[in-house]
């Protein structure tokens, strides 16, 4: 059975930063690509960004563009969200999701249980 598993998230103060990590099993994570979408409380969801098969190309959702970074790691099936310069409306429960296909292409079959990111003084 497919697995992904988030971690990393937590509260942090505006400005701050986190690491998330998605732990995946149960496929060849190296032949997918791969998406990070969060939602916020009382809102749908977002998704945030995604990195092709190879980690070649990345993709960014406008809210997000040049404050956090995706890379995946095929050596060890982990996939990372670096987050910085984090704002309150960064708060939202973030998931983990695979993507159908070699390139990121907006469908995703498989998703983890999400970890959530506080951002609050």
């Amino acid at each position: 059975e497919v697995q992904l598993v988030e971690s990393g998230g937590g509260l942090v103060q505006p400005g701050g930063s986190l690491r998330l990590s998605c732990k995946t099993s149960e496929f060849t994570f190296s032949n997918y690509a791969m998406n990070w979408v969060r939602q916020a409380p009382g809102k749908g969801l977002e998704w945030v960004s995604g990195i092709n098969m190879g980690g070649g190309s990345t993709s960014y959702g406008d809210s997000v563009k040049d404050r956090f970074t995706i890379s995946r790691d095929d050596a060890e099936n982990t996939l990372y969200l670096q987050m910085s310069s984090l704002k309150p409306e960064d708060t939202a429960v973030y998931y983990c999701a695979k993507d159908r296909y070699w390139a990121v292409q907006g469908g995703m079959d498989y998703w983890g249980k999400g970890t959530l990111v506080t951002v609050s003084s």
